[in-house]
């Protein structure tokens, strides 16, 4: 994040006083991306012992279920305490909060001090470490489009976009318009603050094709960092339409008539010794290594699919003739397939993986596309040829549920041996229940077909 220089205890006893922070909200993501975690003083931040939380909380459904045990998943029946260890580095203030309060981001252990398998951060930490051993080091850029919605405090009632400044709500689309973005300059001046106050760093902040849709672009870095600014981001988000009587909502898809929301993630390998491009020959062209990152992801993104579109709601996403991908191909600056390859000097050669929802937990699927690409890579894999026209209405590869998409996902050895068979057995229990839940509303549109016609 920002360079605050806090690396320890010491440093950020220094840091906390400076500012006169009173609170220090110590948290963690859960499998959902949600915040976990416990407010304290921070005089006890400083002298307690360290922070523990049941282990249950990487094993809840989005509603706050659980799943049942089966002969794959077992959870742990006493729900016992795991540990919880800051990393100093994560943290910022909570600039939303009346009194100075501060945020430290965690990563779980067990009581032996083993990273907990199915921690979000430690999922990805897993994978990065994948790529040390060879001596690389990823790169990423996260894209993130959500929308402005009006409060809904009945979910029976579709959602509707608000009113900006003229008073009117968008009645059409608004794509890359300044004045739309001008409708919510004042929720916009507030996102900025707020995220300057935490060294949250925007690259741009467009008006996207959605009414009342937007879309923030952060600045490459590491993986890791990048995860935990998406983490907070969301956060801001959601606080600063708070003040403005709105909703900022990452549903993939929140309203029928409008496109869903994605979340591209950009992705490059440098060498950790030269700083090289490993996607980039010295004259310019083409590596084996980017051809072959490239045809991971045609190979595997199905069987992730379930990490980058984890709800019921996330496949409705993927329809065919719109901005979101239905398929795997690729193509140079060809937004109509799932990766894009953009024109680029040779040094900022990247692949864009434009198949994640906004409604993915960051850690787990920026894991996932980093997953593909390092198999494709070892394997030695080759991608078919780049599509160069229109490729928006065909649909090939991708699974088209979460049960379908969760059974891919456990049934690929080779992820199973990349993630560990601890997080996909809990992934696919958390999943198969919230689909359950699922199941047992039924829609409206079931009532207005079905009703009377059946």
């Amino acid at each position: 994040m920002s360079p605050r220089g806090v690396t320890d205890m010491s440093a950020a006893q220094t840091w906390l006083a400076e500012r006169g922070i009173e609170d220090i909200e110590c948290i963690a993501p859960d499998l959902a991306g949600v915040a976990r975690g416990k407010m304290m003083p921070t005089e006890k931040f400083l002298t307690g012992p360290v922070m523990t939380m049941p282990s249950s909380i990487f094993a809840q459904t989005i509603s706050g279920d659980y799943p049942e045990d089966d002969d794959r998943f077992q959870h742990n029946p006493i729900d016992g305490d795991l540990y919880f260890r800051p990393d100093y580095s994560t943290l910022t203030t909570v600039p939303w909060e009346t009194d100075p309060t501060a945020q430290l981001i965690h990563d779980a252990y067990t009581r032996d001090g083993i990273p907990v398998e199915t921690a979000p951060r430690n999922v990805l930490k897993r994978v990065l470490s994948l790529y040390e051993e060879k001596g690389w080091q990823p790169v990423i850029a996260p894209e993130i489009e959500f929308y402005l919605v009006r409060p809904n405090t009945d979910p029976d009632y579709p959602l509707e976009p608000p009113t900006g400044r003229s008073g009117r709500p968008e009645a059409g689309r608004q794509s890359y318009s300044i004045s739309a973005l001008n409708e919510f300059d004042d929720l916009i001046d507030d996102i900025y603050d707020l995220s300057e106050k935490q060294g949250l760093e925007i690259d741009t902040l467009i008006h996207e094709e959605g009414a009342a849709q937007m879309e923030i672009n952060l600045r490459h870095g590491h993986p890791l960092e990048l995860a935990d600014q998406v983490f907070l981001f969301k956060r801001t988000i959601r606080e600063a339409a708070l003040r403005h009587d709105m909703y900022a909502t990452f549903m993939a898809k929140p309203m029928s008539n409008q496109p869903g929301s994605a979340m591209h993630i950009h992705q490059s390998v440098t060498d950790m010794e030269t700083g090289r491009n490993i996607f980039s020959n010295e004259d310019g062209e083409a590596t084996n290594e980017f051809l072959s990152f490239i045809a991971g992801h045609q190979e595997y993104l199905p069987h992730v699919t379930c990490l980058m579109a984890p709800y019921v709601n996330s496949y409705r996403r993927f329809s065919r003739n719109t901005a979101a991908p239905v398929n795997v191909y690729w193509g140079y600056d060809n937004r109509t397939v799932g990766l894009r390859v953009p024109y680029s000097k040779p040094d900022a050669r990247r692949l864009e993986n434009r198949v994640p929802g906004s409604d993915v937990n960051p850690y787990l699927a920026i894991a996932a596309s980093l997953a593909c690409g390092y198999l494709g890579i070892e394997g030695k894999l080759q991608p078919d040829e780049p599509r160069m026209s229109d490729a928006s209405n065909i649909q090939q590869s991708l699974p088209r549920g979460l049960i379908e998409a969760v059974t891919l996902f456990e049934e690929c050895e080779e992820l199973t041996e990349v993630f560990g068979e601890k997080f996909v057995a809990t992934y696919r229990a958390i999943k198969q229940e919230e689909f359950e839940t699922f199941m047992s509303v039924i829609s409206p549109w079931e009532r207005e077909y079905l009703l009377l016609n059946v």
